[in-house]
């Protein structure tokens, strides 16, 4: 029995996943509003001829669950394939539109039941909504009536939450997480915790993010050079996506791929699986040592600048959007974190220099300051 099963027999529905899972959230566009449906047929094609059978698909999805009952669920028969969508609790108007979620899910996808539902995105600033709206016994109904097969979440949270949650819902039989080498020790996305706390659960894992939005497909310059040096034909994502895999409990990491090329690529080195080796996961360490040593604001994301700020601004959450430019020197990428940065929020420009976060912050940040860099940057 594979290492990820914990020894448990309980646990042997998720064997036969793949290693590799076609996360649907970027699928190929004919234009900005339109999913090239033919082109995602053949993706589909490629990954099951190579024995992979996960499909990552989430009402919150945009054209998704249409897309690939197009391309998958009227191509191939139902027990082809593991199918896994999800509920959003927080983007819906009341309980009700969220418990309905499922009914527009299943008929989308053109399916009778999901094999995994997962309540979506979960975490600190959220969870009271799947609290209070009963979405964890939901769950149990649905099972129960059999429009899902498998009870689990998606997690972006800390791992005392995390770790409550495995406790109160023994019902939980997988968790996905975001996990990737640039994030294994980052105290807002905490991924090494995280992933220790399924262990100790022993809940099987999937994957998330696992090349960070993309960033970690194309690293900083150094990284570049240190991976070239160390195996000169095998791509960046590679080896963050063998990074993520080769850790203990996780049964399947996924990509969000938007191209044959892409998937080809994945496909490669996931087809036949192997976990990094000594001297593969000693060029991992000194990467991520590269990326903590590299230009960024070093906050570590605890958020004593927040309370008490007059205009209630999520400073933390837009020096995270700033590193990635810092960092990656993706400014495209690093807008788009920011506009979710600063969503329902202040804007940079909008601080008013008052400077109770600088009295607040442990690491005695310039915070006046580095907002005013990220307004310019930016907006």
């Amino acid at each position: 029995m594979d290492h990820y099963l914990y020894g448990d027999a309980k646990n042997a529905w998720c064997s036969g996943f793949g290693k590799l899972g076609f996360g649907l959230m970027r699928l190929p566009r004919k234009d900005e509003n339109t999913i090239d449906v033919e082109e995602t047929k053949k993706m589909v094609d490629h990954f099951m001829a190579a024995g992979m059978h996960y499909f990552d698909t989430a009402w919150a999805y945009d054209g998704s669950e249409d897309a690939i009952r197009q391309a998958l669920v009227e191509r191939y028969p139902r027990d082809r394939f593991f199918l896994v969508d999800k509920l959003n609790a927080r983007m819906a108007k009341d309980e009700a539109e969220a418990k309905d979620e499922i009914n527009v899910s299943l008929k989308r996808a053109g399916v009778s039941y999901f094999d995994l539902y997962f309540l979506h995105a979960i975490q600190d600033g959220n969870i009271d909504f799947y609290n209070r709206y009963g979405l964890w016994d939901y769950a149990k109904q649905l099972k129960e009536e059999g429009r899902i097969r498998h009870i689990g979440f998606s997690f972006h949270g800390s791992p005392e939450l995390l770790e409550n949650l495995l406790d109160a819902h023994p019902e939980v039989e997988l968790v996905q997480l975001q996990i990737n080498y640039a994030d294994w020790e980052n105290p807002k996305v905490q991924s090494r915790a995280n992933l220790a706390v399924c262990q100790k659960h022993h809940i099987p894992v999937t994957i998330m993010e696992p090349v960070k939005g993309g960033l970690l497909a194309n690293p900083p310059k150094e990284i570049q050079d240190l991976l070239r040096q160390a195996e000169p034909d095998m791509s960046f994502a590679s080896w963050a996506i063998r990074f993520a895999a080769s850790q203990e409990g996780v049964v399947t990491v996924l990509s969000g791929m938007s191209s044959l090329e892409q998937m080809d690529n994945n496909l490669s080195y996931m087809k036949d699986f192997q976990p990094l080796n000594a001297q593969e996961n000693d060029v991992i360490l000194k990467a991520r040592d590269i990326l903590s040593k590299a230009n960024q604001i070093a906050c570590t994301g605890c958020h004593y600048c927040m309370p008490g700020c007059p205009v209630h601004m999520h400073i933390p959450d837009i020096f995270t959007a700033m590193n990635v430019y810092k960092m990656y020197g993706r400014l495209d990428k690093a807008k788009q974190e920011y506009r979710f940065a600063v969503n329902g929020s202040s804007l940079a420009s909008q601080c008013l220099h008052c400077g109770q976060c600088e009295g607040a912050c442990p690491q005695s940040l310039p915070i006046i300051s580095y907002l005013e860099e990220a307004a310019r940057t930016l907006e």
